[in-house]
């Protein structure tokens, strides 16, 4: 979508159809003044509608009338109670996106100072409305041959009100479209189908962002073997995909500053190997790669945004499947650590794979942080849903820190606690750790548990996007509009906000 900014009132901008915010009634039920423009453009249809407590203001609500003038529409945007926050904005900017879809409108102008009433400051508002039509418009359509039009380009009205405010709200806009960009381009890597989608391709996807300044390295078998990453080898073993390991990294701002590590579990595709899953619903596992993905937006972001923090995105990929050579339950796997994991459970594999990943970035580069995405266990669904990740780690500084990004993003997060329960379970009598427990209880924690095994002493956290990853057809009405049928790119806009924002751990 393309964004704009104009000084003018929005309905002095040329459009299909103007977007008005409408805070909820509440106790003063009278007609909000700030829409008497608009109002006597259509005869006084809003104030009747308003009177007829057709339109409320409510969240979601989505309202399109049209001009007695033939110039368009306005479309009334609830924005729910007062106080206002970020995610109301992005919530209704996403909400009109969506409804507005196949209605023939392409260009829509935002009057800002209805979205802001005077509650959320305007450069917050403006990328939070920004955010919400983008993410709202998104559709996967690249195997569609017929596709439902969407809003292609919107500009924010900024008026008497904001107008003063045009440099700095360019500028907030400007980080926004960079940011999207890596966000719509992330959700098109998890869409993309596993015939597609292989641990090469992956990694083909990573090296264009040479581009952009990033350096990349790709390890191949061959490779991976020579390092003694037995755990990605493992996993891949069968496939006729072979798997692969990469590095990306983004030098910073400065080369004196703190380096953080971001390691993302990219499976391309799980059937759960010898362990395998049931047929229903594994078309959905080509999402299990969404944590690498978001590696890969996050570095995008970060490069685009010039972020001052050194950052080293590693992902590792495989994909797992039943083959001749595949890895079997009861094989003890050694891993870069030299640390060794009986494998009781095929399709515990996410960790499996994550346990060299972990192990190298904290061997090779030292960072000050290293932060672990990905669709690690269905347990994080069933304990949070799908509009929450979990968070576990060994530093509670830096869980904390990527609680508030997820709260300033939207994109939320839930603490859980390790223990020394939880480290006992996953002890092993024939090897150094188990990668799946019986019975099978506190399933995020064992995971979480598992992986705190190849960290040693750097401030970790880890993130079970399982929930989040991706939309489903049944429960998308349970899910904020902004997310789409498919893959959401979780993580992305967290993360950048967290090396970008003042949450950061020092």
């Amino acid at each position: 979508m393309k964004l704009l900014l104009d000084r003018r009132e929005a309905i002095q901008v040329a459009s299909d159809a103007v977007l008005l915010g409408l805070v909820e009634a509440g106790k003063d039920s009278s007609f909000p003044p700030a829409l008497a423009a608009e109002n006597k453009l259509v005869g006084g249809a809003l104030e009747r509608a308003w009177a007829a407590k057709e339109v409320r203001g409510k969240r979601r609500e989505v309202t399109i009338v049209h001009r007695s003038d033939r110039a368009g529409r306005f479309v009334l945007v609830g924005l729910g109670p007062r106080p206002l926050t970020a995610d109301a904005l992005r919530v209704a900017g996403a909400e009109a996106a969506k409804r507005l879809r196949g209605k023939g409108i392409r260009t829509v102008s935002v009057a800002l100072p209805t979205f802001t009433a005077g509650e959320v400051p305007a450069a917050v508002a403006v990328q939070a409305i920004a955010e919400g039509l983008t993410l709202g418009s998104y559709q996967y359509l690249q195997y569609k041959a017929n596709n439902e039009p969407s809003v292609e380009e919107a500009t924010l009205g900024l008026g008497r009100v904001h107008g003063s405010e045009e440099g700095s709200l360019k500028r907030a806009l400007s980080e926004s479209t960079k940011l999207l960009d890596a966000v719509l381009w992330t959700r098109d890597l998890a869409n993309t189908p596993p015939n597609i989608a292989t641990p090469a391709w992956l990694a083909t996807q990573a090296e264009s962002l040479t581009e952009l300044g990033l350096k990349v390295a790709v390890f191949d078998e061959k490779k991976l073997l020579e390092l003694g990453c037995g755990g990605i080898l493992a996993v891949g073993s069968g496939s006729r995909h072979p798997p692969r390991m990469v590095v990306v990294e983004w030098p910073g701002g400065s080369r004196k500053g703190r380096t953080v590590a971001i390691v993302g579990k990219g499976i391309t595709f799980d059937s759960g190997g010898i362990s395998i899953k049931p047929a229903l619903g594994m078309q959905e596992m080509k999402f299990d790669k969404a944590g690498a993905c978001a590696v890969l937006g996050t570095l995008r972001a970060a490069a685009m945004l010039k972020a001052p923090t050194r950052v080293i995105g590693v992902l590792a990929c495989a994909e797992n499947l039943v083959g001749e050579g595949a890895y079997r339950p009861g094989d003890i796997v050694r891993t870069y650590s030299g640390k060794t994991i009986e494998v009781t459970n095929t399709d515990a594999e996410g960790r499996v794979v994550l346990s060299d990943a972990l192990a190298y970035a904290v061997d090779k580069y030292h960072p000050d942080e290293i932060i672990d995405i990905a669709t690690l266990t269905g347990a994080a669904l069933v304990a949070l849903g799908e509009n929450m990740a979990a968070v576990v780690g060994n530093n509670e500084r830096l869980e904390n820190a990527l609680v508030g990004s997820g709260l300033a993003t939207g994109e939320l997060l839930w603490r859980l606690p390790l223990t020394d329960t939880h480290r006992e379970m996953v002890r092993s009598d024939v090897a150094d750790v188990k990668n799946s427990v019986e019975p099978k209880v506190a399933g995020v924690l064992i995971g979480g548990t598992f992986l705190e095994q190849f960290v040693g002493e750097t401030p970790w956290a880890h993130l079970d996007i399982a929930g989040p990853a991706y939309a489903r057809l049944g429960t998308l009405k349970y899910c904020p509009p902004y997310h789409p049928l498919g893959a959401t790119a979780f993580g992305v806009r967290l993360l950048t906000e967290y090396l970008l924002g003042e949450t950061a751990v020092q």
